[in-house]
């Protein structure tokens, strides 16, 4: 029951990765399909990242009070109908009004996934099971601008919005049958206004929390930078053809798959702040690898990639203990809790990868300061975070 249950809500955190990154190959191909801006193109990932960010301020409040399974559903059928009308999109106005709402409807799966496995497990068991889906999540931004690319090539840019909805449906049909509801009726909260906003802003004080919060966002901005490059990172500072994107985002997934399996197996070894310390060491050696080699030599595969590899696996034994140790701040509001965590990550993601990455994307060692930034910014919020006694709240 449980590889099933870890199935399918990596499948639900799959879908906005795939929205990200299936369809980057497709830029160039898309500027050229309506005469637009590459600037305008690049809109479509940025609002798409801003509205993912800003509804998943609600998700887990509305899961809270209307139950897990009903906010994945509607969300997936809102995407499915997006993706659908974008993969028809006469003009780029309608293409990036389609982008908007999914960016809305994707997020979901990931925020009301988190809530789901704090209703099931506590403590070790829900690391290991948090790992193991991030394991398999990690598998979608290193398929998908590689699948984008030869849908691309093969059919043009709007199969890739079929695939989405494709995807989409058979989410929507998995859920339906095989994902049982993991609050109770009992349990949930009335959907009171008031209360909520009480709430979000008992959340919004706990500075141990948003520190957390910001110091995951910030080094997982690392990849973010990357991957709002990863166009002309790839075609313009590589020279690699559009099919082979995955010379960037094989080693960026890979060093994220390999360390949340080690971080499933360290739940029940070491302490939660002993793994985000030992993360946090690799993502500093790998970023100041980045920066010694992209100073030294004209950025080339498989060097300019290698790093990728050491700093995403760092992340991911970071990332999930320090998650775990804010989100047990809030026991009785979990799918809250989560939102708001998710909102500050994606929203730092979305400000990296669509405001930063075009200032820096036309040099590798800009990129690769601009990564070791982002980290500095993400050790202080750590170990501010760790100053006094936090409050946990009943």
């Amino acid at each position: 029951m449980n590889i099933l249950l870890t199935l399918l809500l990596a499948g639900l955190s799959m879908v906005g990765p795939l929205a990200i990154d299936t369809y980057l190959p497709s830029f160039p191909a898309i500027t050229q399909a309506f005469d637009a801006s590459p600037l305008v193109v690049q809109q479509t990932l940025s609002m798409f990242l801003f509205c993912f960010s800003f509804m998943m301020l609600f998700y887990g409040t509305l899961s809270d009070s209307f139950g897990r399974r009903p906010v994945i559903l509607v969300s997936l059928v809102a995407y499915i109908i997006a993706s659908v009308v974008a993969a028809m999109a006469p003009s780029i106005g309608v293409l990036l009004a389609c982008r908007i709402v999914q960016g809305l409807a994707a997020g979901a799966g990931s925020v009301v996934g988190r809530a789901i496995v704090l209703d099931r497990f506590d403590g070790a068991a829900a690391q290991k099971i948090l790992s193991h889906i991030m394991m398999v999540f990690g598998l979608a931004p290193a398929i998908a601008p590689v699948l984008g690319g030869w849908l691309q090539v093969g059919f043009g840019w709007r199969s890739i919005f079929w695939f989405l909805a494709a995807f989409g449906l058979l989410m929507l049909v998995s859920v339906y049958r095989a994902l049982p509801e993991s609050l109770p009726a009992k349990d949930r909260h009335p959907f009171h206004p008031g209360v909520i906003a009480k709430n979000y802003w008992k959340v919004l004080c706990h500075y141990h929390f948003l520190l957390l919060a910001v110091a995951v966002g910030m080094s997982f901005a690392g990849v973010a930078l990357y991957i709002g490059s990863a166009a002309y990172f790839v075609m313009n500072i590589l020279h690699l053809p559009e099919t082979a994107f995955a010379w960037m985002f094989v080693p960026l997934i890979s060093g994220m798959v390999v360390g949340s399996a080690l971080s499933g197996k360290f739940a029940h070894r070491f302490s939660r702040k002993a793994q985000v310390w030992a993360g946090f060491v690799v993502m500093l050696s790998a970023g100041v690898i980045n920066v010694a080699y992209n100073a030294t030599f004209t950025a080339a595969v498989p060097w300019a990639v290698l790093p990728l590899f050491i700093y995403s696996f760092g992340l991911a034994l970071a990332m999930t203990p320090a998650s775990l140790i804010a989100l047990s701040y809030f026991p009785n509001n979990s799918g809250l809790a989560s939102s708001m965590q998710s909102f500050i990550q994606m929203l730092l993601f979305a400000l990296v990868s669509g405001l930063v990455a075009p200032l820096l994307f036309d040099s590798a060692l800009n990129l690769a300061w601009g990564v070791l930034a982002s980290l500095v910014i993400s050790v202080i919020a750590w170990m501010l975070a760790l100053i006094g006694k936090p409050v946990v709240h009943d």
